[in-house]
């Protein structure tokens, strides 16, 4: 979606300047766009008729240059995908919480540094973001749709680097893992007594 997106935007475009633009947006960081995989997208949508070449260009010794515009369909298919990502509520895939549902596994102090350690490298990028808000390569350069991105994942930020904290002041004090009734059922300290009990015999 994002590389139809820019071509319909920037048209005619050389496939580096396509590279170009979603780096300077960190499109890698937050859209999965690898930087490497970008050609080959361009060439796949071409083959499938989103996009056609306009025209190649070779400039001395550099590697050729194809440049494209996106087609009827390639429009019709930007749409579909622009559309269904702002109507549809879709949520993100993010690895930690696939940790965080196994707390129990890990020893309390480690599990509250871990969760402070998060804290303060999400409350860096923040101010990292802020910074980034108040240049003028966001000013004077992008448009007014990135800094209001950038303030978004600002708040994000802040709400779970809060979170972070108020957790693991939890875990410090104790706070059991399961409601009293299942407290018998902790089967990971149970693994862990009979790792100690094995590890003395």
């Amino acid at each position: 979606m994002m590389i139809l997106g820019l071509v319909k935007w920037m048209q005619p475009v050389h496939g580096y300047d396509v590279r170009r633009e979603l780096l300077s947006w960190g499109a890698d960081k937050w859209a999965n766009v690898q930087p490497g995989s970008i050609y080959h997208a361009l060439r796949k949508l071409g083959e499938e008729g989103l996009l056609r070449e306009v025209a190649t260009e070779q400039v001395g010794v550099r590697p050729a240059r194809t440049t494209y515009e996106i087609t009827p369909k390639g429009v019709d298919e930007f749409e579909t995908l622009l559309r269904d990502l702002w109507w549809g509520n879709h949520q993100t895939n993010d690895p930690f919480m696939a940790a965080f549902a196994f707390l129990p596994a890990l020893p309390r102090p480690e599990a509250a540094a871990a969760l402070r350690s998060r804290g303060q490298v999400l409350r860096a990028g923040v101010e990292s973001m802020r910074a980034s808000m108040a240049s003028a390569w966001i000013r004077d350069s992008k448009p007014v749709g990135v800094s209001w991105t950038y303030e978004l994942w600002i708040a994000r930020g802040e709400v779970e680097a809060d979170w972070c904290e108020r957790v693991a002041d939890r875990i410090e004090a104790g706070v059991p893992y399961l409601p009293e009734g299942l407290a018998g059922r902790d089967d990971w300290n149970v693994g862990e007594g009979a790792r100690e009990q094995n590890s003395q015999s």
